[in-house]
């Protein structure tokens, strides 16, 4: 069992490959490999892809590799892969993209990429820090992970979900923000797993051991 973190320069991998070792050997889930080979993210039994900065930025850096875009779509299309996305990661799920200029996404939950608008003028953007999840339905990855458990965000941008069958979790943060999307066997947080503590970890496991 191979679970892959994608590399394509949008991000520091670090403590998110520690994490993931870290829960894959607790657990027993395989090994974990860091690689940008579009024949090695074909070939995952699993798939995770973090991303750091603007949307249009990560999808250009994604593109760049010539045929990862390509492996991608062919593993999570074709072969059902499980996916997680990680922040950037999770929004390049969407359909489509706002940031700076209209960008596309992969389209595997359908929804769009908005700047977060606080009712609160208080509250700033970007939205920085810890926060308690809201579950709005279960799912396999957030069991064991309750109501007031906290993760870590760093965004100024947010999914809406076209469909609200596909929002797994939220935070208020002036109003609703999305923290955790799904649909079939694709998954994306918004806030960082790896930095989150015990609900990360555990989020991180359920990951590894879910059998879509």
């Amino acid at each position: 069992m191979t679970t892959v973190l994608v590399d394509y320069d949008a991000g520091n991998l670090h403590s998110a490959q520690k994490a993931f070792e870290r829960m894959a050997a607790e657990t027993g889930a395989g090994k974990i490999v860091v690689s940008a080979d579009p024949e090695v993210v074909a070939g995952a039994d699993r798939i995770v892809l973090p991303g750091d900065g603007a949307f249009p930025a990560c999808r250009r850096a994604l593109h760049a590799i010539p045929g990862l875009a390509e492996a991608l779509r062919e593993a999570v299309e074709e072969r059902g892969r499980p996916f997680l996305g990680i922040c950037v990661g999770m929004q390049l799920l969407a359909t489509v993209g706002h940031e700076y200029e209209e960008t596309p996404g992969f389209g595997w939950v359908p929804g769009e990429i908005r700047r977060i608008a606080p009712g609160d003028p208080a509250l700033k953007v970007p939205h920085m820090g810890w926060n308690d999840l809201v579950i709005d339905r279960a799912h396999p990855v957030t069991k064991g992970i309750t109501a007031g458990d906290h993760a870590y965000f760093v965004h100024s941008w947010q999914m809406e979900v076209a469909d609200p069958a596909d929002l797994v979790a939220h935070v208020d943060y002036g109003g609703r923000v999305t923290a955790i999307v799904g649909r079939g066997t694709v998954l994306g947080t918004q806030f960082h797993p790896e930095k989150s503590q015990s609900a990360g970890l555990r989020l991180i496991a359920n990951f590894l051991g879910w059998r879509p």
